[in-house]
């Protein structure tokens, strides 16, 4: 099967949540194994959502496209979306490929917004990916847009929502100035945790070797 057999809203809401709960599950394992292997982990805690029919319909409007389901599955890529909030910036890339490397998942695209983040500020990592839902007549592969992201990057991106819904997109210019410069803050404090997460690890792996010496 493919996209192109999925003719009602119903159906496509399915798929959607199944795909959420594929890439949830797949979440929770990696999770407990890196518990299991590393004593850490990487997830904080995991947000998902399933984009509104009308969010939907206002987005193939603004690119020109008829409402129709057909146009919805190929043309909306965000329709199922999974954000994963991790401690720090290092966790981000070590989720994504881990995520890239299961055999069942498809990786279709990749922004990331650390490295080149966006005007405004914003910064997160972006992954478009399919996996294939197995349905009792045939298997269909389904998108989902994963976005990975720490805990402060996620708090500066609440608030810059907020804000650009209650202006409509149209902020007044000094307080996108005062949140690119939050951005920054957000930034220093990210590589300060990490650099203090990574200097706390290696105290402890100095005093377990000091200790399996003296014991």
């Amino acid at each position: 099967m493919n996209y192109e057999g999925v003719d009602s809203w119903k159906t496509c809401i399915l798929l959607y949540n199944s795909a959420l709960k594929e890439i949830g599950t797949k979440l929770e394992i990696l999770n407990d194994e890196f518990q299991h292997v590393h004593q850490y982990n990487p997830i904080e805690h995991i947000k998902s959502r399933i984009k509104s029919p009308e969010s939907i319909v206002k987005k193939l409007k603004k690119r020109g496209y008829e409402s129709t389901i057909e146009n919805m599955v190929k043309y909306v890529n965000d329709i199922a979306g999974i954000r994963i909030i991790c401690s720090f910036t290092s966790d981000i890339y070590r989720i994504s490929n881990m995520l890239a490397n299961q055999s069942d998942i498809r990786v279709l695209s990749i922004k990331d917004y650390i490295k080149r983040p966006k005007e405004s500020g914003y910064k997160s990592y972006h992954m478009l990916v399919s996996l294939p839902i197995f349905l009792s007549d045939g298997v269909v592969d389904t998108k989902v847009e994963i976005q990975i992201r720490t805990v402060a990057m996620d708090f500066w991106a609440s608030l810059e929502h907020k804000i650009n819904y209650k202006f409509e997109g149209n902020a007044p210019e000094h307080i996108k100035r005062e949140l690119l410069e939050c951005a920054e803050m957000v930034s220093d404090l990210d590589a300060k945790m990490l650099s203090l997460n990574e200097e706390i690890r290696e105290c402890a792996e100095r005093q377990r070797e000091v200790t399996a010496l003296l014991g």
